[in-house]
C-alpha cells in the first residue's frame, strides 16, 4: 500500500472492535445477531441503511448481478445486498481489522459463501477486466487522492454497459477549510474531498458517463438533527452504532461533519455512472 493508504488504514483501525460490538448487541438483548441487527454499526456512512437503499433502489440488481463494493468496511452493504437481492458481492477495504471482522459477521449470518471480502486498494484492484456488472462505493472517495486512478480501475473491472454507483462526501459551494477531526480523517493531510466536477472529469477519462446525480445536503441535515435529538432524549448514543468505529472523539467528529455541511463546505452526493460500450 501507498503511504496515504497506510495512514487511512491506521485511522480506521479500532482495538477490540468485535468484542465491543458483541457487548453492545448483548446490551440490546440480542444473542444471535441477524443482518438487520447489525445495521446500526455496519453501514458506516451518512444516513446508514436509508441512504444505502436510496442509492440501490435506482439500480437493477438481481441474483445474477456480479458486484464489487469498494471500501466495504465491516461488510454491511455487502450483507444487505446479498440478503435483499441474492447477488454475489466481493468487497475490498484497506483496513485489515474491518475485513477480518466482516468475514466473522458474514459467517455468523450464514452469508460467507455469497460474500468475499479482502484487503486491497481501490486504485490497484486485484481483479480482471470486465469482472463486474456493478461497482458500489459509499463514503470512500474522501480518502482517495487520485480520483483518476480510482475511476480508471473501476472502468477496467466493469463490463461494457456496467455501472458505478457511489455516495460520497464532496466539496460544496464554500472553499473555506474543513473543520477537523472528521469521521474519515483526523487531519487535513488524509482528507481528499473534491467537488463533483472532479468525479465527472475522472469518470469521462475512464470511459464512464454520468447517468444520474443527486445532492443530499438536506437529507443529511435532517438525518443528523433526528439522530442528535434522539441521543439527547436518551442521554447518549445507543449501545450499537457507528460511534464504535470512531473512538473517543466520535461525538466531536460527527458534530464537525454536520457543521461543515451546514456551512456548505461539504455535502454528500450520489452519482451513478455507466460504462460506455
Amino acid at each position: 500500500m501507498e503511504p496515504l493508504e497506510h495512514r487511512v488504514a491506521a485511522h480506521y483501525t479500532t482495538q477490540d472492535l468485535l468484542a465491543r460490538i458483541d457487548e453492545a448487541l448483548k446490551k440490546q438483548g440480542v444473542e444471535t445477531a441477524t443482518v438487520d441487527d447489525l445495521k446500526p454499526v455496519d453501514e458506516f456512512h451518512t444516513g446508514g441503511l436509508e441512504a444505502t437503499d436510496a442509492l440501490l433502489s435506482q439500480l437493477q440488481i438481481s441474483a445474477g448481478t456480479r458486484i464489487l463494493d469498494i471500501g466495504c468496511g465491516l461488510g454491511g452493504t455487502a450483507r444487505h445486498i446479498v440478503h435483499r437481492y441474492g447477488a454475489h458481492v466481493t468487497g475490498i477495504d484497506l483496513t485489515p481489522v474491518f475485513v477480518e471482522i466482516g468475514q466473522t459477521l458474514n459467517a455468523r449470518v450464514y452469508l460467507d459463501k455469497a460474500i468475499a471480502l479482502e484487503v486491497a486498494s481501490a486504485v490497484d484492484l486485484p481483479m480482471g477486466e470486465g469482472s463486474f456488472d456493478l461497482v458500489t462505493m459509499f463514503h470512500v472517495g474522501m480518502n482517495i487522492a487520485d480520483k483518476e486512478r480510482l475511476f480508471a480501475e473501476v472502468g477496467r473491472v466493469l463490463r461494457s454497459g456496467g455501472q458505478f454507483a457511489l455516495f460520497d462526501v464532496m466539496r460544496d459551494d464554500s472553499a473555506n477549510p474543513l473543520v477537523f477531526p472528521l469521521p474519515w480523517s483526523d487531519v487535513s493531510e488524509n482528507s481528499h474531498v473534491e467537488p463533483a466536477a472532479t468525479y465527472v472529469d475522472a469518470a469521462a477519462a475512464a470511459g464512464l458517463s454520468l447517468n444520474a446525480q443527486r445532492y443530499r445536503r438536506d437529507f443529511t441535515l435532517s438525518f443528523f438533527a433526528n439522530a442528535f435529538a434522539a441521543m439527547e432524549r436518551s442521554g447518549g448514543p445507543p449501545p450499537l452504532g457507528i460511534h464504535l468505529l470512531m473512538g473517543d472523539t466520535a461525538g466531536e467528529k460527527l458534530k464537525n461533519y454536520v457543521a461543515n455541511v451546514e456551512e456548505h463546505r461539504v455535502a454528500p452526493v450520489e452519482m451513478i455512472f455507466d460504462k460506455v460500450a
